[in-house]
């Protein structure tokens, strides 16, 4: 009996040591626990990745780019040069130059306007003028000291063309200056353009728009006209500005000089603008004055007492002289 009950605790001990290591592995895991998991990382992506977002649109560039060609800093136009002098190139010489253009301004059968960058004022449309002006592109108003050259000017290019040339003076300054092309641009009074024309076309010539002209330089007739002096309105004794208008021969100047009462001596007046000049030495100038002409081409006129001792702002002096 002994030795059975020695037996029987026997297999309880060995009973009892087989469970109770698994049981006490349950209970620490149960409360052993568990890592965290780690989190899963983010699927990575072949795209490129957006640390901001990229967007399919171009980036806003700095400085916008343009697929037009970048437009250069307006530039002179080319058929702006200025070619030889025509008072050089053709005066006297009976040659047609090419390369002008023509249209007209002011009314169509006016006398393109009063005023005008010459300074003639109202006479542009009266004798010897009679509205047959034009205004010069640069190479003929010369700033000014174009203003009075005469030139034959013709067109054949528009049906309406009469092919006879008219005689124009220049007594203004082209706005537009020269077209493409061009070499000389005449804007011409309406009267003056519809000269060109074909008996009755005048209204379809002046319509023809810019039309390609020839022209030359030739020398002014003002028959039973001598020259004259208009002063100007701002002249005071310490100031004198004149106009000089009607030369026969070459129409403009290159130089005036005055000449004081009891003086003898010449001084030069200085060109103000179009058909002016003026003197202005600070000093109080004595009347009557004499004034010595210079033509472009050179010719000297000599005008004895050309302003008397009392004259006025604002008044015309005729002489009793021309250029021969």
């Amino acid at each position: 009996m002994a030795k059975l009950c020695t037996v029987l605790l026997a297999a309880v001990v060995l009973l009892t040591l087989l469970v109770t290591p698994i049981d006490c592995t349950r209970k620490l895991s149960k409360h052993k626990p568990k890592p965290k998991p780690k989190p899963k990382p983010k699927p990575v992506s072949h795209r490129a990745a957006p640390a901001a977002k990229a967007a399919h649109k171009p980036a806003a560039p700095a400085v916008k780019v343009s697929r037009k060609p970048a437009p250069a800093a307006k530039a002179h136009h080319n058929y702006t040069a200025t070619p030889s002098s025509p008072s050089t190139v053709a005066y006297g010489s009976g040659g047609w130059l090419s390369g002008g253009g023509a249209t007209y301004y002011g009314a169509p059968n006016g006398d393109g306007g009063e005023g005008g960058a010459c300074g003639y004022q109202t006479a542009v449309g009266t004798r010897p003028f009679s509205s047959m002006i034009a205004a010069g592109s640069t190479p003929l108003y010369k700033d000014g000291e174009g203003c009075g050259a005469c030139y034959e000017v013709k067109c054949t290019s528009n049906a309406a063309c009469s092919g006879q040339p008219v005689t124009i003076v220049i007594t203004d300054r082209s706005p537009g200056d020269l077209y493409p092309g061009e070499v000389a641009h005449f804007d011409m009074s309406g009267t003056a353009m519809g000269a060109m024309a074909r008996p009755g076309m005048e209204d379809k010539l002046r319509a023809g728009g810019v039309l390609r002209v020839q022209y030359k330089r030739v020398q002014c007739k003002y028959p039973g006209v001598n020259i004259a002096f208009k002063v100007d309105q701002g002249a005071n004794p310490f100031y004198f500005e004149v106009l000089v208008e009607f030369e026969d021969d070459d129409g403009d100047l290159s130089a005036v000089d005055l000449m004081e009462a009891g003086s003898g001596a010449w001084m030069p007046m200085a060109h103000s603008w179009g058909a002016m000049w003026r003197l202005n030495n600070g000093k109080r100038l004595s009347a009557p004055f004499g004034l010595r002409l210079t033509s472009d081409s050179g010719r000297v006129l000599t005008v004895s007492n050309a302003i008397p001792a009392g004259w006025k702002p604002g008044s015309t002096y005729r002489s009793l002289v021309n250029y021969p």
